[in-house]
């Protein structure tokens, strides 16, 4: 099953089972660690039904939210039915439907580990950004829960934080940080025989700005 199937038969029950897997003190560390400040444009990639987005809105944001899934998308749709603060688009990691330079923040929640590319998935997400914008990806860290990757679709068994850091410098960020954000992320197997605890990590850069040196960091 591709990662767009899988997503499109679970919208429907998606809050309910990220709601199994973490919190929402997950987006409270993200928001945090971007320093968002209100009335600003943001990205939200891989949205799903809108996790990251609700917090944003509720800060006055106005929010792109780009998902693969049309299923996802048109649950968010009915989840913030009347809110015309959030542009809907279709699209996927390696080509977003977002030109250069719009948003001031960039988030993407639980998606690298879903995406192909992890890398080209990151230059894009850093593309979108104008100078000085920020992006910030909370992700699972590395870990050997095979069902995960047979229950859920994930392409990524996590990441190693070092190859994370490496990724954001190579995408043209500077001021790169990657640290734990204090919760894990719980998932059990559909046969009730296995289980896991991965440690989520967020990692965040600031997109250099005109005439920056390229050793900036």
């Amino acid at each position: 099953m591709k990662s767009k199937d899988y997503f499109n038969e679970v919208a429907p029950q998606w809050d309910q089972l990220r709601e199994s897997f973490f919190s929402s003190s997950v987006r409270e560390k993200a928001l945090d660690v971007a320093n968002v400040q209100n009335g600003n444009v943001a990205a939200d990639i891989g949205c799903g039904t809108g996790f990251i987005t609700e917090g944003l809105v509720e800060r006055g944001f106005k929010v792109i939210a780009v998902d693969g899934s049309p299923a996802m998308l048109n649950a968010m749709r009915q989840k913030f039915s009347g809110q015309d603060a959030i542009d809907f688009r279709l699209g996927e990691a390696g080509s977003l439907p977002i030109p250069d330079e719009t948003v001031d923040y960039s988030f993407a929640n639980m998606y690298l580990h879903h995406v192909e590319d992890p890398l080209q998935a990151i230059r894009e997400m850093a593309r979108i950004l104008k100078p000085g914008g920020v992006l910030v990806i909370t992700d699972l860290d590395q870990h050997k829960n095979e069902f995960l990757k047979q229950e859920h679709n994930d392409r990524w068994m996590g990441f190693v934080r070092d190859d994370i850091r490496r990724w954001l410098h190579e995408a043209g960020l500077r001021d790169v940080s990657v640290e734990c954000v204090g919760e894990n992320c719980c998932a059990t197997s559909s046969s009730g025989k296995e289980s896991a605890e991965i440690s989520i990590f967020v990692a965040s850069g600031v997109r250099k700005s005109i005439g920056e040196p390229e050793g900036a960091r």
